[in-house]
């Protein structure tokens, strides 16, 4: 059981914070007592009760502008995808804040893995020798699309680098909830209830995942915290495609239809021919309990079919 989140009299303020697990991050860090002012480009109200600047983070300027004197206690970065992002954000929250909370991915250890290897730990990334280069096209949708995981890497080495303000790195696992907007979920579950075949690698690997309600939650608490340096965050249980599929797919993945991809040839989404699950050694050591991914994922393929 983990305690409860205190931030009373804080002021946080969140970047992003509109979709998927967003709006539960503001719910929690409002409970735990905390003043949250929201910083977008303002495609979504904020909640009743927070405050909303409006600014685009790429626009340097623009965003000074819209913080003019504000100083927040903490900050919770939902939307760094690149150095550039990450070097302006560095610019501009210096003197603005004391802590900076980036929400980063498991996906910062792409090629990290190999079959059968051991759950990864923080250690594996080292932000110290990571390469920074600003001059890839990283406005680019197509360019930022296929380097997901180098541009959350670079921008990780960029914070991490400063001296302006302590700097912690969410490394979440797959998060799995009913609000999922990248289709990823959707995907499984229509194509299990109309009888085809989901797509996967022969010897498909574990990965670790972690509900939108539990990811909120360890951002709230990361945000209370005072620890520095990246932290795993997934609930316990890694799976493979297949045993995912057994439980989206209910009656132990009866009927549930397989095609084996060629190698070198993308498959469906959660399955990997390198392990993907994580350690979380590190946040249990801070004082964070995570659930059981068996514990939940039943009712969020429920959801997903409502």
């Amino acid at each position: 059981m983990n305690s409860p989140i205190s931030l009373n009299g804080k002021h946080v303020g969140v970047i992003g914070g509109s979709r998927y697990f967003g709006p539960r991050l503001i719910e929690e860090l409002r409970e735990a007592g905390a003043a949250v002012t929201v910083i977008n480009r303002g495609s979504t109200p904020p909640p009743p009760g927070v405050t909303r600047l409006l600014a685009d983070r790429d626009d340097e300027a623009a965003l000074r502008a819209a913080l003019a004197d504000r100083r927040f206690d903490v900050v919770v970065d939902q939307v760094c995808y690149t150095p550039r992002q990450a070097r302006i954000a560095a610019r501009v929250f210096a003197g603005r804040t004391r802590r900076y909370v980036m929400t980063s991915t498991v996906e910062v250890y792409a090629e990290r893995g190999r079959p059968g290897g051991a759950p990864l730990a923080e250690a594996v990334v080292d932000l110290s020798s990571q390469p920074v280069d600003l001059e890839l096209p990283w406005d680019e949708d197509e360019f930022l699309g296929t380097h997901y995981g180098e541009g959350k890497r670079q921008a990780e080495a960029v914070l991490a680098a400063q001296q302006a303000f302590d700097f912690a790195a969410v490394r979440t696992a797959h998060v799995l909830g009913g609000a999922d907007f990248t289709g990823r979920l959707a995907h499984y579950v229509e194509r299990i209830d109309a009888g085809l075949s989901v797509l996967v690698h022969a010897r498909p690997q574990p990965a670790s995942f972690i509900h939108d309600a539990e990811i909120a939650r360890f951002l709230a608490w990361t945000a209370a915290a005072d620890f520095t340096g990246p932290v795993n965050a997934a609930s316990h249980g890694a799976l493979d495609v297949r045993e995912l599929c057994a439980v989206l797919g209910g009656r132990g993945g009866d009927g549930v239809r397989y095609e084996i991809t060629p190698a070198g040839e993308p498959a469906s989404p959660f399955s990997f021919d390198r392990a993907y699950a994580v350690d979380t050694a590190r946040a249990e050591r801070l004082g964070f309990t995570f659930s059981r991914t068996a514990d939940w994922l039943p009712a969020v393929a429920k959801e997903a079919r409502a």
